[in-house]
């Protein structure tokens, strides 16, 4: 599996809104990531960090390969979506999107980046 749904730990929501926690332990660096539609990114892998994607708003086209294995999937707002380390993954957004990234190790360490180039070719 390349791709796997995750949910969220924790749901409340009553008439003044919602407050969702997506995890409370398991990761060590948190980014948010804005994407204008038609835009595409990554085209990469990591050898190390596993990452975790909740889109806030909008929707990303994530197609991603490990081992000859290939998945494509489109996620809206409220989904939850893991990638692990060796999975090369790209990301297209059909429109203006916004999420929070995980990563459960910092991809920038004093050894270097944790990013390594790798095109998904079928």
């Amino acid at each position: 599996m390349t791709i796997k749904t995750l949910s969220p730990e924790f749901l409340h929501t009553d008439e003044r809104g919602s407050l969702t926690q997506l995890v409370s332990s398991g990761y060590s660096q948190i980014n948010i990531l804005v994407s204008e539609s038609g835009v595409t990114r990554g085209g990469h892998f990591h050898k190390y960090c596993r990452e975790a994607f909740y889109v806030i708003e909008g929707a990303v086209r994530v197609t991603a390969e490990s081992g000859g294995e290939f998945t494509e999937q489109l996620f809206r707002q409220g989904d939850f979506f893991e990638i692990y380390p060796g999975t090369a993954h790209e990301m297209y957004f059909p429109e203006r999107c916004i999420m929070a990234v995980l990563y459960d190790r910092p991809v920038e360490t004093e050894f270097g980046k944790d990013i390594y180039d790798r095109k998904i070719m079928r």
